[in-house]
């Protein structure tokens, strides 16, 4: 996903609850069911580090997270009120009767966190989806050259060197903005043309300056 899409999609995002799922995992490339199952608990809000049961295997590891997910967080859950450590970070925003009548939050599933995305992508006219999230964070991690393989491996939680190594492929689109950006680069520093060279033996003069833009073309009538 590149910047400016992932600009627009958060900018898209309608609450503070979804800004800070979409922080967190956009900063620690956490998979959808293991940033769900976060609880409170799991927050560390002095080494700005998240616990996560890693998906699979169930295995607990913290995960770091960008200041701006835990502002975000701490501005979602101030607006919903006390919970315990044991309770789930994510809940829904509306309130649901309970049995007894009274309304409640209900935890954040799947298919809940998956109608934020829709709505977006309806208003966006794209196709995202967490797992794009989580790619992007690795793309971006792969271009810090402070931080090795092995260390995006253990973020992402991949057994295997070689799985993390399959997130070394370019998009096409990616190289193709990248070259784009190359070239403009090199017309900016490049001598403007003030002539147009000599002509070879063969090729008539008023031909190459059409060719290189000194004079326009006429057709005839």
């Amino acid at each position: 996903m590149p910047d400016e899409q992932w600009d627009a999609l958060f900018t898209a995002l309608r609450s503070d609850r979804d800004r800070a799922l979409a922080s967190l995992v956009i900063s620690n490339a956490s998979r959808a069911s293991e940033v769900l199952g976060i609880r409170c608990g799991d927050l560390d809000w002095g080494e700005q580090v998240v616990r996560v049961r890693r998906k699979g295997t169930g295995a607990e590891q913290w995960l770091p997270a960008s200041n701006d997910a835990f502002v975000w967080l701490r501005l979602y859950l101030d607006s919903i009120g006390p919970l315990e450590p044991s309770d789930p970070v994510w809940w829904t925003l509306r309130r649901r009767r309970r049995g007894d009548g009274t309304p409640a939050r209900q935890p954040l599933n799947y298919d809940a966190l998956r109608a934020v995305l829709r709505r977006v992508n309806d208003a966006l006219g794209t196709n995202w989806t967490m797992h794009d999230l989580r790619h992007t964070c690795a793309r971006r991690m792969l271009r810090d050259r402070n931080l090795s393989l092995r260390d995006i491996q253990t973020i992402l939680g991949h057994a295997h060197l070689s799985t993390t190594q399959l997130y070394l492929e370019e998009e096409p689109e990616e190289v193709i903005r990248r070259v784009h950006q190359h070239l403009l680069a090199l017309k900016q520093t490049e001598p403007a043309i003030n002539a147009v060279p000599a002509p070879a033996r063969g090729y008539d003069a008023a031909d190459l300056a059409v060719l290189f833009g000194e004079v326009p073309r006429h057709h005839d009538q």
